[in-house]
């Protein structure tokens, strides 16, 4: 089945890095933590760096990946072992740092220390370095023959994720910048949990790249980058006209479905692998048996002794 093979796995990596755009979303639910906190411009500025700084230190998600996928952690099956429990672990830090964003905002908890808030913000945008390089990382060692390509895949989808959750923001949660914190806190979560699993290393034949292989990522780059045009278009359209609901839901689930294509693309190259693997082509015709094959030219030895007591040693040829 295609859901367990490395397809699967890039098709749940790249619907992961869809959902990574709360980093780059900030200005969306800035306006709200700025009025609700009592913030001066200088302080909103201090948050924002941690930000910046939790978006891109991501040595303990490289150390934690190391732990469990490295070749040091090879080894019996263990359910501690996998991509899985580096976006476990991203997911955790998305839910608590959004989450208790979300709680200051509204009021349900008492207004934090800036201090405090600034770990908010670092601790929900460090979560994105554990997703990046679990989805990367293990990208790589599907494709290890076409590992650049996967990198940019990846990263491609990654730089389109924050289009992708504003499109969801005006269409359902338009000017309500506090519900769409919480949705930052909940949505990608919740969807990493779902495909979390799916995002595994294969070490079996089925990871040997061929020739093929190329062309069907090379679709991958194509969606992305219609869905990048299929982006700008909205935003000009957005820009130009006022849409209506239902104008702006039909438009999401145009690019919800230009996100979903990948899956095909998935679908077609593992049934191909297949294919490829069970090839006559890939099977001997003849199966020698080893214990039927003789030596052509087997000797026999005999040793005389002549008239002057010389051993003669003579080979007869059958």
């Amino acid at each position: 089945m295609v859901g367990g093979s490395k397809w699967a796995a890039a098709v749940a990596s790249i619907w992961i890095q869809c959902s990574l755009g709360a980093t780059y979303s900030f200005a969306i639910y800035s306006p709200i933590l700025k009025s609700t906190q009592a913030y001066d411009q200088s302080t909103l500025d201090s948050i924002s760096v941690f930000k910046d700084i939790g978006a891109n230190a991501g040595v303990l998600s490289g150390f934690l990946y190391s732990a469990v996928c490295g070749r040091r952690a090879q080894g019996p099956p263990s359910l501690l072992r996998g991509p899985w429990v580096v976006h476990a672990a991203g997911a955790i830090q998305c839910f608590v740092g959004y989450f208790f964003m979300w709680l200051a905002v509204t009021g349900a908890i008492a207004r934090p220390h800036v201090a405090v808030m600034c770990v908010f913000m670092f601790v929900a945008s460090h979560a994105q370095t554990f997703f990046n390089t679990a989805n990367v990382v293990t990208s790589v060692h599907n494709f290890p023959d076409y590992s650049g390509t996967m990198v940019g895949i990846m990263k491609g989808f990654l730089g389109l994720s924050a289009a992708i959750i504003i499109q969801v923001y005006q269409t359902f949660f338009a000017g309500k910048p506090a519900t769409f914190l919480l949705m930052l806190a909940v949505a990608p979560p919740l969807l990493t949990l779902f495909l979390m699993f799916f995002v595994r290393i294969h070490h079996s034949a089925q990871t040997q790249s061929s020739d093929q292989d190329k062309r069907y990522l090379n679709a991958f780059s194509f969606i992305s980058v219609i869905v990048a045009a299929y982006l700008m278009f909205l935003i000009f359209l957005n820009n130009s006209v006022v849409l209506p609901h239902w104008g702006r839901a039909l438009t999401l689930a145009l690019l919800l479905l230009l996100i979903a294509s990948p899956l095909y693309i998935a679908i077609k190259a593992h049934q191909h692998q297949l294919q490829t693997l069970h090839s006559p082509l890939n099977t001997p015709l003849i199966k020698e048996d080893p214990e039927s094959v003789k030596p052509e030219n087997p000797t026999t030895d005999h040793v005389n002794v002549n008239d002057n007591g010389v051993q003669q040693q003579h080979g007869d040829k059958f």
